[in-house]
C-alpha cells in the first residue's frame, strides 16, 4: 500500500489536549470545545471495517495523542478488526519514556507522523515553547528507527519561523532509516487575518522549499506539499498533493476550517491544476493577489481519437 493512497486510510481525531504550545497551532483557540471522536463512533468504525476492510490504514490523531492513557488498547482493537496499518500523529515526546515505544509497537502502531518544528533543539523547542521538545521527539524516533517495521513520516509546518530551515531539517533527520515520508505544510490560520504574523511570501518560501524536497528526494524519501501554489514549484510540481484521509472530527471544526476561503487564485478559471488550492483569504490580506507571481497550469488536451503518436 502506498503512502499517497490517502483513500485507504480513514483518520479519527481521538485527543483534544496537548501538552506543547506551538506558535502556529491551528485549533489553539478552540482545543477546549471540540470534542474527540467517542468510543461509540470509534465502534463503528471498526465494525465497518471489520465487515467490509474499507481501508488498509487508521490514523488516530488529535491535538496529542499520546495524552491517551489507553493508546495501546486503541491500536490493538484496531489490528484486530482489520486495519494492517495504525499510525499516530504525534508531537514524538512521549515516545523517548521508557518502554512506552516499545508498548505501542507491541500493540500494533507501525506508523508515527512525527511533527518537527524547527531544526535543531533551538528552534525547536522555540516554536513548540517547550524545553527539551526536541530532545525528547529524536530520542523517540530514534528508538523507533530500530525497528524494521516501523514507517516514520514527518511534518512541518512552514511559517516565518521555519522556512529557512527547511533543508537543514531535512538533513538533521537524514540518519533515520526508517523516515520514508517528509511533509511541509504551508501555514494558514483558521480565520481571515494572519494576526500572528505567521505566514510568508510564497517566493520567500519557494527556494528554501526546493532544497528541501530535493534534499529529501536524493535521501530517497517521499515529499508531500501542502497549500502551496503548484505553478510556483513548476518542475517539482508532483510534490504538491493536498489530498487526505476521510477525517472524523468533531462536525464544530468545520465552522472554523471554512473560514480559510481557500481556491482564491487569480488563474483559477484557466488554470489546469487539480491539486493547487491556490490563495486563501489571509494570505490575499496580508500579500495581495500575486497575479503576476502566479501563472496557469495548461489545461491537457485530450489527444485525437485515432491519432497516431509521432
Amino acid at each position: 500500500m502506498s503512502l499517497r493512497d490517502h483513500d485507504r486510510y480513514v483518520s479519527v481525531t481521538m485527543e483534544f489536549r496537548c501538552n506543547l504550545a506551538c506558535v502556529h497551532c491551528m485549533i489553539e483557540g478552540t482545543m477546549d470545545r471540540l470534542q474527540p471522536a467517542s468510543d461509540e463512533v470509534f465502534a463503528r468504525i471498526l465494525s465497518e471495517q471489520r465487515a467490509n476492510r474499507r481501508w488498509d490504514g487508521l490514523v488516530l490523531t488529535g491535538s496529542e495523542i499520546t495524552l491517551r492513557r489507553d493508546l495501546p488498547d486503541l491500536a490493538e482493537r484496531a489490528r484486530a478488526a482489520g486495519f494492517s496499518r495504525v499510525r499516530i500523529q504525534t508531537h514524538g515526546m512521549h515516545l523517548a519514556r521508557p518502554g512506552y515505544a516499545r508498548r505501542l509497537l507491541d500493540a500494533g502502531v507501525n506508523e508515527y507522523f512525527v511533527s518537527v518544528a524547527g531544526a535543531g533543539r533551538d528552534s525547536h523547542d522555540r516554536i513548540t515553547a517547550v524545553a527539551g521538545a526536541w530532545d525528547k521527539m529524536m530520542a523517540g524516533m530514534e528508538i523507533l528507527d530500530a525497528d524494521p517495521d516501523v514507517r516514520l513520516l514527518t511534518n512541518t509546518v512552514v511559517t516565518t519561523l521555519s522556512y529557512a530551515e527547511l533543508p537543514a531539517i531535512v538533513a538533521h533527520l537524514a540518519h533515520l532509516k526508517r523516515l520514508v515520508q517528509m511533509e511541509f505544510w504551508t501555514y494558514w490560520p483558521m480565520a481571515e487575518r494572519d494576526d500572528k504574523g505567521l505566514m510568508a511570501r510564497h517566493a520567500d518560501i519557494l527556494p528554501h522549499l526546493r532544497a528541501a524536497i530535493l534534499a529529501a528526494r536524493a535521501l530517497g524519501r517521499f515529499v508531500e506539499v501542502k497549500n502551496f501554489p503548484e505553478c510556483l514549484l513548476a518542475d517539482l510540481g508532483d510534490a504538491l498533493v493536498n489530498a487526505q484521509p476521510m477525517l472524523v472530527i468533531d462536525p464544530a471544526f468545520w465552522t472554523e476550517f471554512d473560514r480559510n476561503g481557500f481556491h482564491q487564485c487569480p488563474h483559477r478559471d484557466t488554470c489546469g491544476s487539480t491539486e493547487c488550492l491556490g490563495l486563501n483569504t489571509a494570505y490575499i490580506e496580508r500579500f495581495g493577489p500575486e497575479t503576476h507571481e502566479l501563472t496557469p497550469i495548461p489545461t491537457p488536451t485530450a489527444p485525437i481519437r485515432g491519432a497516431v503518436p509521432p
